[in-house]
């Protein structure tokens, strides 16, 4: 109690609104960054500071804490949940794999491409513990580690969207279950002749080893585990909902700049997919050479097929796990459907150069991408679960569906709590809370100010300072956390120093997701780190080169068709109106 309410020089009659709320932003700060407490809890802390310190009033407080994005990630929770109940996300994984041949080189790349796929839809964590699995069957297969049948029989894709890119995941916590992950493969612990058969042929040092035949097999191992960590969190760049960082930015960003239509759902994924798949590439390029090293023979045709046993292998593997979903179901397609129209939505709702269909409804501007998204997902709790038995779909022979009750819907509200990130939800309103008291304190102008000596540097050096800062600082703390804290500075900083808001706080947003360098800087990184086959040095290594891809990469892009695409070059009149707005008047 003596971190949240000790004695405090700003209280009082004559107490400053700014020093304030910088302690409250110091306190919920320190939580989150040491975790002492969840971070979910720890959002809490401005709900009840800012009232007692007379900030902001309670019920303008609990109004920060539930917005239109909200709403947007509870409609993509149910079309998430509907792909993981239905297994979709595993038949299009498995077939993208297929698609680009065996060879191991090749063979990364494809698995990357299909994780960062995914990951543009569903949670980071949810595909990096999805497509891991799969991964460690197949490198198991290429080293002749262990039967075919027993790699398969790994269940840690069963994940759901709880572990959200927000929370960072206790390396020590995998094996403390009934089915222990032992280096990545689920031993049952009643098993006992299983037990001693993986220790004497996978392990060297028990559970914290594993036995390679050669030295390229190792390396193997590393390469493919930090491709799904790193590929997982670069998709989720590319779209404003594929990870809570983004959201957390729209909807601070929309909050504190309501006259700028430059950024939506299509203008984001415009300017961010073709850098998140430069970053893909030259990742790929880059863990290749590291670990798997640099030969020409290796980047061959995708399609030309390998004589080598391994390579059929796991090419043979991934076949008879992709056969064994059999063709593809009603619920599938209905998914599939749903996906689409989803994503189309989102593109055509105001894609600007042609009138969208907001106009075509009611008063243009009433309608966001939370509208469609709600939509869609309701459609899943109403939609059957079990294909209908009229006309043309009259069920023929007995198939997968005739095993589910008719009395089901594609999805269910049971199904749809187990997948929410409530963490998430109160995480994302604990931010906006916090923004906003940043804001009518003034707290935001006052730090903007102190800054204006930033001016005389040139816009591309501190676009650099930026993303380096905020790259070395969501390594240690959450990837939210750290955009939430510095998203209201570095809008006060363009303010004060006359350039537009955007060209500091997108890369900024984008550099708060290059968590690459260790296994707790986010929870993808740190699944793959309890497989067994990395060191802590080899992912600071690959780390290293990675994030500086993605600087040059960002900057890249930024300066070529970012400028252009949201108008970077002038400070503009939205900005100019909330500058003179949100400053605190006693």
């Amino acid at each position: 109690m003596g971190w949240i309410s000790p004695p405090h020089p700003s209280r009082g009659e004559s107490a400053l609104p700014e020093a304030a709320c910088a302690y409250i932003l110091l306190v919920t700060a320190t939580f989150w960054i040491s975790e002492a407490i969840p971070l979910g809890a720890a959002a809490l802390v401005p709900a009840f500071l800012f009232p007692l310190f007379s900030i902001m009033k309670s019920s303008e407080v609990a109004s920060e804490y539930f917005k239109d994005i909200h709403l947007l990630l509870f409609g993509v929770v149910c079309l998430a949940t509907s792909i993981q109940k239905w297994n979709l996300h595993k038949r299009i994984a498995l077939w993208m794999v297929l698609s680009v041949g065996s060879q191991p080189t090749w063979l990364l790349l494809g698995f990357m491409s299909c994780t960062s796929l995914l990951s543009m839809w569903l949670s980071n964590t949810s595909t990096a513990a999805m497509v891991m699995p799969i991964v460690d069957a197949v490198l198991s297969q290429l080293n002749g580690a262990m039967p075919e049948e027993k790699a398969l029989t790994n269940k840690k894709s069963n994940s759901s969207l709880n572990n959200e890119d927000a929370t960072k995941i206790d390396l020590t916590s995998f094996p403390e279950s009934n089915n222990v992950l032992d280096n990545g493969v689920v031993t049952s612990e009643e098993n006992e002749e299983e037990q001693t058969f993986e220790n004497r042929t996978y392990s060297k040092q028990g559970k914290s080893g594993r036995f390679y035949r050669t030295q390229r097999d190792h390396m193997m191992c590393k390469a493919f585990s930090l491709g799904i960590a790193y590929s997982s969190t670069i998709g989720g760049m590319s779209t404003l909902t594929g990870t809570s960082t983004n959201l957390i930015f729209i909807e601070q960003f929309e909050t504190r700049y309501p006259g700028c239509q430059f950024v939506n759902f299509g203008s984001w994924i415009a300017f961010s997919f073709p850098i998140a798949f430069i970053i893909l590439i030259f990742s790929w390029m880059w863990i290749n050479w590291l670990f798997l090293g640099f030969s020409l023979k290796d980047f061959q045709c995708c399609r030309k097929k390998s004589k080598s046993p391994t390579d059929e292998d796991s090419r043979m593997i991934l076949k008879q796990e992709y056969e064994r979903l059999g063709p593809l179901s009603y619920q599938e397609v209905v998914t599939l459907t749903i996906f689409l129209l989803m994503a189309l939505s989102w593109f055509t709702r105001d894609p600007g150069f042609i009138p969208g269909w907001d106009s075509l409804f009611g008063l243009k501007g009433y309608k966001s991408d939370a509208t469609s998204a709600i939509l869609f997902g309701f459609l899943l709790f109403i939609i059957p679960g079990r294909k209908p038995r009229w006309l043309c779909c009259r069920l023929k022979e007995k198939s997968r569906a005739s095993s589910v009750p008719e009395s089901t819907t594609m999805i269910s509200w049971k199904e749809f709590e187990e997948c929410i990130p409530w963490h998430i939800v109160v995480l994302v309103g604990g931010g906006f809370a916090l923004a906003r008291g940043c804001e009518v304190s003034g707290l935001s102008s006052w730090v903007g100010h102190k800054m204006e000596p930033l001016s005389s540097l040139p816009v591309w050096v501190i676009v650099l300072i930026v993303c380096l800062l905020v790259t070395t600082v969501t390594e240690v703390a959450s990837n939210p956390a750290t955009i939430t804290i510095f998203q209201p500075i570095l809008s006060s900083l363009a303010e004060g120093i006359g350039v537009n808001p955007l060209l500091v706080i997108i890369p900024a947003t984008i550099s708060a997701s290059c968590a690459f360098l260790l296994p707790v800087a986010n929870p993808p990184n740190a699944i793959v780190f309890s497989y067994g086959h990395l060191t802590v040095p080899d992912m600071i290594k690959a780390g290293l080169g990675t994030n500086l891809i993605s600087m040059i990469t960002l900057w890249f892009g930024l300066y070529t068709w970012g400028i252009p695409m949201f108008d970077l070059s002038s400070f503009p009149e939205w900005a100019l109106h909330s500058n003179t707005s949100s400053i605190h008047t006693p």
